[in-house]
């Protein structure tokens, strides 16, 4: 069963065709991937360019749009007789393409002919950057060239297209989304309410899980749970929660027609913050508040990263933490010793959407391109942002011990930050707070028609009902 309408697929091919204008284009799907042998695979999650164009969620498909000859045709094998004894009944091949408009079906045997015969033509053949390496070897194969070669001779006008069609989100995927988003509130609610000194923050993360899997979706990614903020990607540990320190909460849900969530919380375990922890996270907070009163059509992501850096410097100085011209401190970087990562990035079917196709396609283009100055190259985005484009507002400010350390010792940026009092916060943690952002005409909107709590007064007065 398909998310959106059969129309919805014919359009959306319909668009492609007319913004290559000839070629071949081949979709690739995903196959089951084995977890530790061949019979005990993990969840099937299919290929979210060939779910955009074709639809189905089934392992062992592709997808052909012959442009030059007006073609399309779902390539895949029917299941026999022992497939169903194991999994059930599933339709056609000829049954699935017809579900989504598709004219003709073939067996995978003949992908290989019809590849053959393209080239002999001289006939372009287009296909994106595969994320797995099963398919890296069938695409291989298919073209004559070495796996490890595959992403490298993937053709960027399709990317291009792919990439501009994908990023502007119709009315029926921003539904989607707000799906996924009201999932994702009940997921970070049901752990702020949790969070007391002795739970672990793999109790919290089964927690959400469970959440999740009632509903028939999966998380979006592996859920971030961690006293430890100042790690980006902190993995739930069977370590308790300790009074006075803080906890972040980075996750989000996928609903079962593919589409992504993402926010992040941080709670007191205590159930009060301390002084030294609201003077840190007003700060968040006001960058935070900053991208929604400020995002609009035609701004540049960079401008706006960069300005929330500003906001962020200014801040600091009041407690402190740093120093100097704040135009000077940002320019050279040092604003990146407490933000390290960008402020934001796109979303959709894929929760940093579309990256697996090249982020310098996704966020950038020939007006702005990427920085390679520590900190803002991790900016996924910096062009102009556009109606109907989904992004995360995710401002954080981290205590990294080590690169304190490091930056000390270098002498890097004294004229900027105070190490002295930096080194007070060494054991602080992180706080970022993320919420998913659709731009519009005139300026942009939080999603989800319930906001998580995240002011400071709220999270108190929620997490104590």
């Amino acid at each position: 069963m398909t998310t959106f309408s059969k129309e919805t697929y014919i359009q959306r091919r319909q668009t492609l065709k007319q913004k290559l204008g000839s070629g071949l284009v081949l979709i690739f799907g995903h196959n089951q991937a084995p977890a530790n042998y061949p019979a005990n695979a993990y969840t099937f999650r299919q290929d979210s360019s060939f779910l955009y164009y074709f639809g189905h969620s089934q392992e062992g498909l592709v997808g052909v749009i012959d442009i030059d000859n007006d073609i399309e045709c779902l390539i895949g094998d029917d299941i026999d007789i022992e497939d169903i004894i194991w999994t059930g009944f599933v339709p056609s091949i000829h049954d699935l393409a017809a579900e989504v408009g598709v004219g003709h079906s073939a067996p995978t045997s003949q992908l290989q002919q019809l590849v053959d015969k393209a080239r002999q033509a001289g006939r372009e053949i287009m296909f994106l950057p595969p994320c797995r390496h099963d398919v890296m070897i069938q695409i291989g194969d298919l073209m004559g060239i070495h796996p490890l070669q595959v992403r490298q001779a993937a053709s960027v006008r399709l990317i291009k297209a792919v990439v501009d069609m994908r990023a502007v989100k119709s009315d029926e995927e921003i539904a989607e989304i707000e799906r996924a988003m009201a999932i994702g509130y009940d997921m970070h609610t049901a752990v702020m309410r949790a969070v007391r000194p002795g739970v672990t923050e793999k109790q919290l993360a089964g927690l959400m899980e469970g959440i999740v899997a009632s509903r028939g979706s999966k998380v979006s990614f592996l859920s971030i749970v961690t006293m430890h903020g100042e790690i980006f990607h902190g993995d739930p540990s069977l370590r308790p929660l300790e009074a006075g320190r803080l906890l972040l909460c980075d996750a989000g849900a996928e609903t079962v027609g593919n589409y992504c969530s993402d926010n992040t919380r941080v709670t007191p375990v205590s159930g009060l913050f301390t002084q030294k922890q609201r003077d840190i996270y007003s700060i968040v907070e006001a960058c935070h508040d900053l991208v929604i009163q400020r995002a609009h059509p035609g701004l540049k992501w960079m401008d706006m990263h960069l300005d929330v850096c500003r906001l962020m410097t200014d801040r600091l100085k009041d407690l402190g933490l740093m120093r100097g011209n704040t135009d000077d401190a940002v320019s050279a970087g040092a604003h990146a010793m407490f933000l390290q990562h960008g402020l934001g990035h796109m979303m959709g079917m894929d929760v940093h959407d579309m990256e697996g196709l090249g982020q310098v396609y996704v966020g950038f283009d020939d007006e702005v391109r990427p920085s390679s100055q520590f900190g803002t190259d991790c900016l996924r985005c910096g062009r102009r942002i556009q109606p109907g484009w989904v992004l995360t507002d995710e401002p954080g400010i981290y205590f990294i011990p080590a690169l304190i350390d490091k930056w000390k010792a270098e002498g890097l940026h004294r004229e900027f930050i105070n190490y002295e009092r930096l080194d007070t916060y060494r054991d602080f943690g992180g706080i970022r707070l993320e919420d998913d952002i659709l731009i519009t005409t005139d300026g942009c909107r939080v999603l989800g028609q319930d906001v998580i709590p995240y002011h400071i007064d709220d999270v108190e007065e929620f997490i104590n009902q």
